[in-house]
């Protein structure tokens, strides 16, 4: 028996069941890089038009997402 609530399963539901609490400052730390993230992302399909592309086959694609990312880093 738990004290503070009912015991539920990760898996049942993992999007509203997570590991870590979401009242915690660990949560608030790794929720911030998830959306720093997003800023990457959507500068990849806003800014270097991968939103609307016409590449065919994923190692085309994996070669034009490493050169965008280099040419962002620079």
């Amino acid at each position: 028996m738990v004290k503070q609530g009912i015991r539920i399963d990760i898996e049942q539901d993992r999007r509203i069941f997570t590991p870590i609490d979401r009242a915690s400052y660990k949560w608030k730390r790794i929720y911030d890089k998830r959306t720093a993230v997003e800023r990457v992302n959507s500068k990849l399909d806003v800014s270097f038009g991968f939103e609307k592309h016409y590449i065919r086959g994923i190692k085309k694609m994996k070669v034009r997402c490493g050169i965008v990312l280099c040419v962002m880093l620079t």
